[in-house]
């Protein structure tokens, strides 16, 4: 894979106090296609983050294959109950990063680990993977899930209606398949669940539309996702596309988007 360049060290660390970076762009972030519903000239992968130019990079299947081959020493427990049946959590350290621990050194084995900063974890010898605290889709391995299908929504929302009357294991299994880890897999469902518990009515409507609206905005369904569901899954989740510096194809703000370079030894 590419040299070494995990996090972007040239990026200076944000005024105020705080470490993650600010980026900001006048078109969305992101990596349109047919199924986006907007033009190159209203969203594409480059965002100004800390006054910097950055472009996120296109990964290649060899890329995720390359991390198939790291193993995970301590995976997160397997959620016993359905997150969404509670309140989402509290907002957690804005700062926190969720970084590789390479154990022991020089091996294709490692640990996640939550560091309280960006400058702390690079200062202990880790390599951020993504920011925010890590969680049940943290893992290399769904790292590569993320590389290999810029376009999620479609694979995800499909798995949840081939088996809508299935028991909640079968569908699982179908996000199993794209190659989600158990834990991650099991997010993606209660995600699903939830959206499809909340959000039937605008989802049938717009099942067949464009993500997104002409002037940006998502669609309804897909808006209602984002509200009803996003919270929880965003906190169990610990890893998103856009705070792993991953473009697909629902194009965000760049005001969301963590910059990050994906390379590991």
């Amino acid at each position: 894979m590419r040299p070494l360049a995990l996090v972007l060290p040239w990026l200076p660390l944000v005024a105020c106090g705080g470490d993650a970076p600010v980026c900001h762009g006048e078109q969305l972030f992101g990596s349109p296609t047919t199924a986006t519903g907007l033009t190159a000239d209203q969203c594409g992968p480059t965002c100004t983050c800390n006054g910097t130019p950055w472009t996120a990079p296109t990964y290649t299947t060899s890329d995720a294959d390359a991390l198939l081959a790291w193993q995970l020493l301590d995976p997160p427990a397997l959620l016993d109950a359905d997150p969404y049946a509670g309140p989402a959590p509290a907002p957690g350290n804005p700062d926190a990063v969720c970084a590789v621990v390479i154990d022991p050194p020089g091996s294709r084995s490692y640990r996640l680990e939550t560091f309280g900063s960006e400058t702390a974890a690079r200062q202990a010898g880790a390599l951020v993977t993504h920011f925010d605290a890590c969680g049940q889709c943290s893992s290399l391995a769904d790292l590569a899930v993320y590389m290999r299908y810029p376009d999620l929504t479609a694979p995800v929302r499909q798995c949840a209606v081939d088996h809508l009357n299935d028991s909640p294991e079968v569908n699982r299994q179908c996000l199993e398949a794209l190659g989600f880890t158990v834990p991650c897999a099991q997010i993606w469902y209660f995600n699903t669940v939830a959206t499809r518990d909340a959000c039937a009515a605008p989802c049938f409507l717009a099942f067949n539309e464009p993500y997104h609206l002409p002037d940006g905005t998502l669609n309804e369904c897909l808006q209602c996702d984002e509200d009803h569901s996003g919270p929880v899954f965003k906190a169990f989740a610990g890893r998103t596309r856009r705070n792993t510096g991953i473009a697909s194809s629902m194009c965000r703000p760049c005001s969301e988007v963590r910059p990050l370079v994906h390379a590991y030894p």
